[in-house]
């Protein structure tokens, strides 16, 4: 089985490659901006008919669509996360139309949840930032396109090498620095808010079973914990690894991307039914993989 992944050099795309590669007679290629296998693309500024070339020379019977941009300008993100998914969708349907695409989605989609009610695959997307609605762009560029597709809407990934950008991967490059000095602080924004954190081994594994599943898939799939976690918990929790003894300071608006979301939660029901998927692993799993292998600073090759 010829699989292409595109953003493989990312965070997830890294883990997702790492766990295709482990499946028995599959054979994986990575293509992005900096050419790897020799496949260059890039969603963002390739026209359909170049992508659609790089597509027929790696003939796969699977694409797995991990890349996007989580912050940047609102053009920066819809020209990676709306008009890329479609770009590939329409070379796709020239290139490999029988290949299975399987899409990295995000929660973010269906923007502020209601506290105790797991948002379901059905639940209306209602964005509130240029990020939510620009990665539900692309998913509707992937529903509409006739492909045998399938949207992973992923929670918030948590894990070894997040990147220092986000929350998780910030906290232990300043836990680092502040190292076990009683008299730091750390001046945080808000962190009252509740998301569904995703071990980003458990999406890992998710794409590789919606790749290999026969039949066809539900177009849409959640992929996260499944419970509601305080950001405050997960910040503690990095604290405590590091043995922190100084103060933790909440001091302004929490992250500028989800601000207006502040209860979130995904039911994962479905990727149970669909593909056999559960997570597994905890938060507090997915702490200990981060602490121990530390954020990705962005000079990762």
């Amino acid at each position: 089985m010829r699989i292409l992944v595109l953003g493989g050099t990312g965070y997830l795309g890294r883990h997702v490659t790492r766990r295709l590669r482990a499946l028995r007679g599959a054979q994986i290629l990575v293509a992005g901006r900096r050419a790897r296998d020799g496949f260059r693309a890039d969603l963002a500024t390739d026209a359909p008919e170049r992508l659609a070339k790089t597509l027929a020379a790696a003939a796969p019977d699977a694409v797995v669509n991990c890349a996007g941009a989580t912050g940047g300008d609102a053009v920066t993100l819809a020209e990676v996360n709306a008009r890329g998914p479609a770009a590939l969708c329409a070379a796709l349907r020239e290139a490999a139309p029988g290949a299975r695409l399987v899409h990295l989605g995000s929660a973010a989609e269906y923007g502020p949840g209601m506290p105790g009610s797991p948002v379901t695959e059905a639940a209306p997307a209602c964005p509130v930032t240029p990020y939510g609605a620009t990665k539900l762009a692309g998913t509707v560029a992937v529903r509409t396109s006739a492909l045998d597709g399938v949207v992973l809407r992923v929670g918030n990934p948590v894990g070894p090498g997040a990147p220092a950008a986000s929350l998780p991967g910030r906290m232990v490059v300043l836990l680092r620095t502040a190292d076990r000095d009683p008299g730091a602080v750390l001046r945080l924004g808000d962190l009252s808010a509740y998301r569904d954190f995703v071990d980003v081994r458990d999406v890992a594994d998710a794409v590789a079973l919606a790749v290999t599943a026969t039949g066809p898939l539900p177009s849409v799939l959640n992929i996260g914990g499944g419970t509601a976690v305080p950001v405050r918990e997960l910040v503690r929790g990095l604290a405590r690894r590091a043995g922190f003894r100084g103060r933790l300071e909440e001091d302004g608006a929490g992250s500028a991307r989800s601000a207006q979301v502040s209860w979130q939660c995904s039911d994962i029901t479905a990727a149970g039914r669909a593909v056999g998927w559960r997570p597994a692993h905890g938060l507090d799993d997915a702490l200990d993989a981060l602490w121990a292998a530390g954020a990705d600073d962005g000079r990762t090759p």
